[in-house]
């Protein structure tokens, strides 16, 4: 990514499996802990794009947002990205994508992960990846969509073992929705890649493209996605019945923050 260098550490790590990881140096794994504990602040090692890919940076998720606005959100969730480049071409008010805004979206997409510090699995190979809207189904009340079958199945199950007071407060998600929530967190931090990616899988890299989903206590609003969900009744009956196999668990070693409130279904 033009001028940038990875970090030494994760450097380091990019040619290692992730069971090797815990053999590397204490301090290097202390570090890192620290890092991810401090998700949401600026650390040394960070990458950040350079002052040119900040502007186009600008210019695509403004458009993104353009996009959103015109759809709607739930429909901007399952909205795919050659879908997302066709809705732009069509409405003046939102205007085509340029050829700079999709060679950046290219870049972002396909760059190694591994580069800024995250080091999850990537679900989703393709920019041009799709959700397969005969599949899917609106949540009621939600606005939210899950894909028919297990995770559907069970997120019912949770609201009857658990119920009313559980919600389903994130569900689907296209790589077009995950570009538009990876780079708002990228814009709002000066184009801090590597500190996005704690808190928001990468676009291909999100489980929420092919079945995971969020769930949180009813009013328990922007605090469902802390770790005050934790505190809340919701999750210890999460914990008690067996539902709590996290994708990113306290402590883990993919360079993500601990996301309690994330429902992994395996498929």
């Amino acid at each position: 990514m033009g001028s940038m260098v990875p970090s030494p550490v994760y450097a380091a790590w990019r040619f290692v499996s992730k069971e090797t990881i815990e053999s590397i140096d204490d301090r290097h794994i202390k570090d890192y802990l620290e890092k991810i504990e401090n998700f949401n602040k600026k650390h040394t090692e960070d990458i950040f794009l350079d002052s040119g890919q900040k502007v186009i940076l600008k210019t695509t998720l403004m458009r993104f947002q353009r996009i959103q606005h015109t759809v709607g959100h739930g429909h901007f969730a399952l909205l795919s990205f050659d879908d997302a480049i066709k809705t732009a071409k069509a409405y003046s008010r939102i205007g085509p994508f340029s050829k700079e805004e999709l060679d950046f979206l290219e870049m972002i997409f396909y760059e190694d992960s591994l580069f800024y510090g995250f080091m999850g699995d990537k679900p989703l190979k393709n920019l041009t990846d799709t959700i397969d809207g005969p599949k899917v189904i609106k949540i009621p009340y939600t606005g939210n969509y899950l894909y028919k079958g297990t995770p559907l199945e069970m997120y019912y199950k949770i609201q009857k073992d658990i119920g009313e007071k559980v919600i389903l407060t994130s569900g689907l998600r296209s790589v077009t929705k995950q570009f538009m929530l990876f780079l708002n967190k990228a814009y709002h931090n000066d184009g801090n890649l590597s500190l996005a990616s704690r808190s928001l899988a990468p676009p291909g890299y999100s489980f929420h493209g092919v079945g995971d989903f969020d769930v949180g206590q009813v009013g328990f609003g922007a605090q469902n996605f802390t770790d005050k969900f934790t505190e809340t009744p919701i999750y210890q009956r999460l914990a008690d019945l067996g539902y709590i196999k996290l994708r990113y668990s306290k402590g883990n070693l993919l360079g993500v923050r601990f996301e309690p409130w994330h429902i992994k279904v395996n498929l």
